[in-house]
């Protein structure tokens, strides 16, 4: 047990360094993590490092989804939720029936069966190789929306392929009419169970005296119990963590404190940084030990698995276009969020569609025997295929993502305000209010009147140079707000400074130092986080 401990720390030294590179070299992490847990597997390392299958769905899946969920903007998903459902749904089940009949064409003594069972496992894309990668080069709000949203229902809808396939697999019988109520059961009574879960906890934390650290502790929980209490039923655990933690980031606001609010956003943030780094290192490490338990020859596995990772990309590149063509006429019937999409946008969705970490984590789960105590067949071939898939969809496509995303320019139409601007304007109108409400105190008894005509002078200047900011047409750099805000960090730096400097003195206790270096922090965050959004790259 020390020994396994051991090389999970030493996994989570080697992500931080393979990290640091990927940032170096201004790639994706997870294709760094892939090639690196590559690399170390030949050279020996981490050999005895294996992953329980009938674990693998309890301990990364529902925490990764849960994230997703959190991160997931409500306004957004509902914006574009005909897109977003055209592709969980409909996509999913089109390119798990590419994958079963190209499968069982290619694969001698491939069933059908099997190759819905692969094309369930390949079929999600991975939305964190694709918006790491959207991050560095700058791309409209909504396409990123669009492909978080989808990812995270098409993890729901492919493993609800991938589970009754595999049902199909290990009993040797499938009814259609059957399956196809049982998949709306377990689609329907799946959410209702994260529905009802996430208003049990949002209670909880609404209506319960919780603490910061409280809160925290019972969203690391609410993912395994909405999860599990879903499986426990037979219905999908998947969609129950999706719904439920949809629910509870729309009232994140009513019902947690702002002290819950930065903490959690920190946890979860190294949290889902460190599973995700796992997984996709993972997925380097294991593929030397599944070639080796390879029944057939390796040649011929690659070229099943390049030909099947060609056909996911043919196919999401039809469906994109598909899915433009079917909005255009759908518009004609019925209201649509943008009803003439342009070329540009089928084309980069298209190309983005990398597999990652829930592809991992449903072919590992594949269970060794079937219930008769014979091997599962072509688990191997399965696994080799789905390794092959993920590094070529990761390394071709995360490679050259950014390149397409920079020659074909696709201009942002559906922001109404520029980023820019919005900026200003929010700012201007939260100085405005804050100026109105001063205002409007007769007095304040217990504020002296100099600190309320400070206040008041600081929002009217801050009033004035944004409405001149507006009217000149500028961006935010190069304002004089910008240039107060450079003054501004180095007053900080000053006030740090003189901070570790009394903590010297003994008649300072340093619980108190602290609060306010915290403090200092939190102010330094909100300015270099405006830094960063004005410097993103165009």
């Amino acid at each position: 047990m020390q020994n396994l401990f051991l090389e999970f720390v030493y996994l989570v030294l080697i992500i931080l360094a393979l990290v640091m590179l990927a940032s170096k070299l201004r790639l994706a992490y997870p294709i760094v993590l892939v090639l690196g847990g590559l690399a170390l597997s030949f050279l020996g390392l981490f050999a005895n490092l294996t992953i329980d299958p009938e674990i693998v769905f309890l301990i990364f899946l529902p925490p990764l989804l849960y994230e997703a969920a959190w991160q997931v903007s409500w306004k957004e998903f509902w914006k574009w939720r005909r897109v977003i459902t055209s592709f969980a749904f409909p996509v999913v089940i089109l390119t798990s029936c590419m994958v079963a009949v190209v499968s069982q064409a290619l694969i001698p003594g491939f069933t059908l069966a099997l190759g819905f069972l692969l094309g369930g496992i390949v079929s999600p894309p991975d939305a964190v190789s694709a918006t790491t990668i959207m991050r560095q080069v700058k791309v409209p709000r909504a396409l990123v929306s669009i492909i978080e949203g989808e990812s995270l229902l098409n993890d729901a809808s492919s493993l609800i392929v991938f589970r009754f396939a595999l049902a199909a697999v290990l009993t040797g019988q499938f009814h259609f009419g059957e399956a196809a109520g049982s998949f709306v059961l377990v689609i329907v009574l799946g959410t209702l169970i994260g529905v009802a879960l996430g208003f049990a906890f949002y209670a909880v934390h609404r209506w319960l005296p919780t603490t910061p650290s409280i809160d925290i502790v019972l969203t690391l929980l609410a993912p395994y119990c909405m999860y599990y209490a879903a499986e426990h039923f037979h219905y999908s655990g998947v969609l129950a963590v999706v719904s439920g933690g949809l629910l509870m980031s729309s009232r994140r606001h009513t019902m947690l404190s702002y002290r819950s609010r930065i903490e959690g956003v920190n946890v979860w943030s190294v949290l889902g940084f460190v599973l995700n780094g796992l997984v996709f290192l993972l997925i380097g490490l294991a593929l030397p030990a599944i070639t080796r338990q390879l029944d057939g020859g390796l040649g011929q596995a690659i070229v099943y698995g390049l030909l099947i990772s060609l056909a996911l990309i043919v196919g999401r590149m039809l469906c994109s276009f598909g899915a433009v063509a079917f909005t255009r006429f759908a518009s004609r019937f019925i209201t649509v969020a943008d009803a003439h999409p342009s070329w540009k946008f089928p084309v980069i969705s298209g190309w983005a569609g990398m597999r990652g970490v829930v592809s991992l984590a449903a072919a590992l789960s594949i269970p060794l025997l079937t219930p008769a105590g014979q091997p599962f067949p072509y688990r191997n071939l399965i696994l080799f295929i789905t390794f092959v898939v993920i590094l070529v969809t990761l390394v071709l496509q995360g490679l050259t993502l950014p390149w397409l995303i920079r020659w074909v320019q696709l201009e942002d139409k559906y922001a109404v305000i520029p980023a820019a601007r919005q900026e200003l304007l929010i700012q201007k109108k939260l100085a405005l209010v804050a100026l109105r409400y001063v205002d409007e105190q007769p007095g304040l008894p217990d504020a002296p009147a100099d600190y309320l005509q400070n206040l008041r002078a600081r929002l009217q200047l801050d009033t004035q140079v944004l409405e001149q900011a507006l009217l000149d047409g500028r961006p935010a750099e190069g304002n004089t707000m910008q240039r107060f805000h450079h003054l501004y960090l180095a007053l900080l730096d000053q006030q740090r400074a003189l901070l570790h400097e009394m903590n010297h003195r003994m008649e300072f206790d340093e619980e108190v130092i602290r609060k306010y270096l915290a403090i200092l922090d939190l102010e330094e965050y909100k300015l270099r986080e405006k830094q960063l959004q004005e410097a993103a790259p165009a």
